[in-house]
């Protein structure tokens, strides 16, 4: 599909395939090493994604943190930092989230039409939001983000985003980040829902690069013929 921008997954999980624990609170699954790596990857790209779930839980910025990074950005006659993207299906988004700070970012909401009106009126003064459809696909969004210029887009989570994203083969490259240690709590959110995965027995998934980081190892992915073996 070449409407779409070229896709990064990233994800950390714990050894037992968790990316949060049951209880409030983010759980840290990586480290400083691993956080500059992201950094470096999300300097590189045109816009993050995350689902609504991830904002409210994580409360992530979603921004480049090293000032050289954001200096070379600006230098290729790019915005300081990525455009952050979030898709809701019920509008539950809180515009004193850090993900709508005023840091100099464009931010799109993609919103089930269900509730994209009244959320555009509440979000107005800190990002765009765009009718997503009923239901909202991940396809879509895609297309729509190449025809606003997004050429490469990072996939940040949480699992619902991840499942969509994987189930409808729009992943070209992941890169998973496994911590060592395990959750073991049933009610924490894993990797991935359940979905009709594209890489099965009978098409596994090429491993192309493992890297030892501390105490955590990034394994990295091909998952399709545009894959980019130096993203990183």
């Amino acid at each position: 599909m070449a409407d779409r921008p070229y896709t990064l997954l990233s994800c950390s999980m714990s050894i037992d395939g968790y990316i949060d624990g049951a209880r409030e609170g983010r759980l840290l699954l990586s480290n400083d090493l691993d956080f500059d790596r992201v950094d470096r990857v999300r300097a590189g790209v045109d816009a993050i994604l995350v689902g609504a779930t991830t904002v409210r839980n994580d409360n992530p910025r979603l921004l480049v943190r090293d000032p050289d990074r954001r200096k070379t950005r600006l230098g290729h006659g790019q915005p300081e930092h990525p455009v952050k993207v979030t898709v809701t299906r019920r509008g539950r988004l809180d515009p004193s989230e850090r993900f709508f700070a005023d840091d100099g970012s464009r931010k799109l909401v993609y919103a089930h039409s269900e509730v994209a009106p009244a959320l555009g009126q509440r979000l107005a003064r800190v990002g765009e939001v765009v009718d997503g459809g009923a239901p909202v696909r991940m396809r879509d969004i895609s297309r729509d983000l190449h025809r606003r210029g997004v050429r490469r887009l990072m996939v940040e989570g949480g699992a619902a985003v991840h499942t969509q994203f994987l189930a409808d083969d729009l992943v070209d490259e992941l890169q998973l980040v496994v911590a060592p240690f395990f959750v073991g709590e049933s009610g924490a959110r894993r990797f991935v829902g359940e979905g009709r995965f594209p890489w099965h027995p009978g098409r596994r998934a090429t491993l192309a690069e493992t890297r030892q980081l501390g105490d955590v190892v990034l394994l990295r992915y091909a998952l399709s013929d545009r894959y980019e073996p130096a993203g990183d």
